[in-house]
């Protein structure tokens, strides 16, 4: 293998695929970035049998050939070589090694056969759709706060992937939940999506997927069946498996008879709930919303710190309501309303709350209450 490659592309899709890559593995060639040249091309893969990532770019290469190494080390390495200089990869045979030369820089990295290197078996994926980039980023960023990170729960440690139906319409839908609260999306079902089996992407693919479409234009093909799917972003695959498990009933949890209606400015209230919960327990986090005509007051009493209260004027003209919520997830459900207005529909002090942004309908959240 020798070849010539700039450095900024070369740390970009180094930088994509060791996040693949798990810090400790007691398996080595896990720890390793397979590099393969064909013609002027290098394409970079990243495994950690459960999820693949391959990335190519260009490159001026005299054979095709492929090698494996430590993939952190060799990201390192890359980024902090000087800038404007290009980077000469080269095998030596005898020593096993890759050398890296960068102006008056040079490294040697140990290598293991590029034969060891894991595949990722794919059997048809069944089902093919192209998604807008900023669809999927919308997709996951509405939802990505709500998955749970409780391993025993495991069928929850993701994101539920499946076509639905919103006020007749059909549509793409996407829904996290850690049992405390809930975020759902709707997006009209794309062509090629109908039928396709409701699947359950695990949390380490969101985070990779969602560092993909960051800056990524245009669309993205997404092909998936009921146990891997694969996205497709530009020079980017990333093909993972899904959890095998079952989502719960979510719809069973989101009221439908909430008669109670707020609104109040969201910057302004979340302002407000970071102010106060300055005060509440690390353990609880609890902020009790009281509610009157036209006013609702944020309060929060911990008998180890003091207390602390702040009045909003809101659009609010029915009966009076005390009910408590952990001021982490209102602040993180907080962050996803972009009209400037929450609309809060509640019931009563023991039930489940539903939050949303006042204009945008593609989007609702379900937030469990807190004895306070």
């Amino acid at each position: 293998m020798r070849l010539t490659i700039d450095k900024p592309s070369l740390a970009k899709a180094l930088a994509h695929v060791a996040s693949v890559v798990e810090r400790r593995n007691t398996i080595p060639i896990l720890s390793n970035v397979l590099l393969a040249t064909s013609g002027n091309e290098l394409r970079l893969t990243a495994t950690d049998l459960d999820m693949e990532l391959v990335e190519t770019v260009p490159c001026r290469s005299q054979d095709d050939s492929a090698i494996t190494v430590p993939a952190h080390m060799f990201f390192d390495i890359v980024r902090k070589l000087p800038e404007g200089n290009e980077i000469e990869l080269e095998r030596d045979a005898e020593q096993e090694r890759l050398v890296i030369t960068s102006g008056p820089a040079q490294f040697s990295l140990q290598t293991l056969p590029a034969d060891d290197f894991p595949a990722l078996s794919v059997d048809d994926l069944g089902h093919a759709f192209t998604l807008a980039a900023a669809d999927l980023k919308r997709l996951i960023e509405k939802t990505q706060f709500a998955i749970s990170t409780e391993e025993t729960r495991y069928y929850l440690n993701g994101i539920y992937l499946h076509a639905a139906e919103s006020d007749g319409k059909p549509t793409l839908r996407a829904v996290a939940t850690d049992g405390h609260r809930l975020a759902q999306i709707d997006l009209p079902l794309p062509s090629g999506a109908e039928g396709m089996p409701g699947v359950i992407v695990p949390r380490k693919t969101v985070v990779d997927l969602a560092k993909l479409v960051e800056d990524a234009d245009g669309h993205v093909s997404i092909e998936l069946s009921p146990s891997k799917i694969r996205v497709s972003a530009g020079r980017v695959v990333l093909t993972s498996k899904l959890i095998d498990g079952t989502f719960p009933d979510y719809g069973r949890v989101i009221p439908q008879g909430n008669d109670k209606q707020l609104e109040v400015d969201n910057a302004v209230f979340a302002q407000a709930v970071d102010r106060v919960s300055t005060l509440s327990s690390d353990k609880g986090r609890a902020v009790k919303l009281a509610l009157g005509d036209g006013k609702l007051t944020l309060s929060v009493n911990n008998p180890e710190s003091g207390s602390a209260t702040e009045d909003l004027a809101v659009d609010y003209n029915l009966d009076a309501l005390e009910i408590g919520f952990n001021a982490r997830y209102l602040l993180d459900i907080s962050k996803q309303l972009e009209s400037g207005t929450a609309e809060f529909l509640l019931a009563d002090s023991g039930s489940p709350t539903i939050v949303r942004d006042s204009k945008d309908a593609s989007a609702l959240y379900v937030l469990m209450p807190m004895r306070v």
